[in-house]
């Protein structure tokens, strides 16, 4: 069962050979304030129902979402592909993982429970409203392969910025 949120840190940019520059944050907010304030121009953070709400305010401007898909829930800001830079798609995940050997009963016990959650539109709304793009007709191995491909996907980029666990 996956949500799926978009935002991009730069590494493909970086990857692409595109000039990005980076300041660390210890958080959207910190970052997010010194955005509306204009002590920096430009922020990348998480699609969020308070992101929204500033957008929608005029206090930050979301150039581009970086999903394959306009947001349903923000169907004015263009993705970044139509803004020009192809292959800009980058998503944040958030699935429901259990240890490797939990029995496929208790698997798919957690997946029926989570299909319910999901059937509730007022909780489908909340989700679409804050900016997640939740995935109705996932399962188990519909994540599997997700999660699989991403890795395959972020592979490369991550060997070309030189991203090394310590």
């Amino acid at each position: 069962m996956c949500r799926k949120q978009y935002r991009h840190r730069g590494g493909r940019a970086r990857a692409r050979g595109w000039l990005t520059l980076k300041k660390p944050y210890k958080g959207a907010g910190p970052a997010v304030t010194d955005l509306i304030s204009g002590q920096i121009p430009i922020a990348t953070p998480n699609v969020t129902a308070q992101i929204l709400e500033l957008h929608d305010a005029g206090k930050v401007r979301i150039v581009a979402v970086t999903s394959p898909q306009r947001l349903a829930g923000a169907p004015d800001i263009p993705t970044a592909v139509e803004q020009g830079l192809p292959g800009m798609i980058a998503q944040n995940f958030i699935g429901l993982f259990a240890p490797a050997r939990t029995s496929p009963a208790i698997i798919e016990q957690v997946a029926q429970a989570t299909r319910g959650v999901m059937d509730d539109e007022a909780f489908l709304r909340s989700l679409t409203a804050s900016g997640f793009e939740p995935e109705l007709a996932s399962t188990p191995d519909k994540t599997r392969r997700f999660v699989a491909d991403e890795v395959a996907r972020w592979g490369p980029v991550i060997k070309a910025i030189g991203l090394k666990l310590d």
